[in-house]
């Protein structure tokens, strides 16, 4: 899926790439993970992200991955892994949860 991006609060740029792509009835089903990386400030955001490279294992080796969120009860439960080199803080994971639930809810944004 193509990744979106955004700025989260302490002015940090963050690309957010949802981990899976599902259709049904033509109709596109959200995932339910996310994986998040840092972005350097003023860095263009790419069209042309080779979001597969990001997904691999090897993630956790990317100095700018910053763990993944589930959303394992929309609206009630999340949960963050931070299993890289840094991590994000509760207030940062809220603004992301928050970020992503505003793209979910409003499908148009999705298709940026």
């Amino acid at each position: 899926m193509k990744p979106f991006y955004f700025t989260i609060s302490d002015s940090i740029q963050v690309m957010v790439i949802p981990d899976a792509d599902a259709h049904m009835d033509g109709h596109p089903v959200l995932t339910y993970s996310y994986t998040i990386y840092s972005v350097s400030p003023g860095a263009p955001k790419s069209e042309t992200v080779n979001t597969d490279a990001l997904l691999t294992p090897d993630k956790r080796k990317n100095p700018d991955y910053l763990g993944t969120i589930f959303f394992d009860q929309p609206y009630k439960a999340f949960t963050y892994t931070c299993d890289g080199i840094n991590e994000l803080n509760g207030d940062q994971v809220q603004d992301i949860i928050e970020r992503i639930t505003l793209y979910r809810t409003h499908q148009s944004l999705w298709r940026l």
